[in-house]
């Protein structure tokens, strides 16, 4: 059985988790999105 690893390093060689990277690169490299990310993240370490 392959580990959970393994299945997401195989769906991220496939073309739709090519597709996926792509989207995301974009999506981090938007100032408005880093912010929510950014504070998404400050909301979580508080805890």
């Amino acid at each position: 059985m392959a580990s959970f690893m393994d299945k997401i390093t195989r769906f991220l060689r496939s073309p739709q988790g090519q597709k996926l990277q792509t989207k995301a690169r974009q999506m981090a490299q938007d100032p408005r999105r880093r912010a929510q990310a950014e504070q998404l993240l400050r909301k979580f370490r508080k805890r």
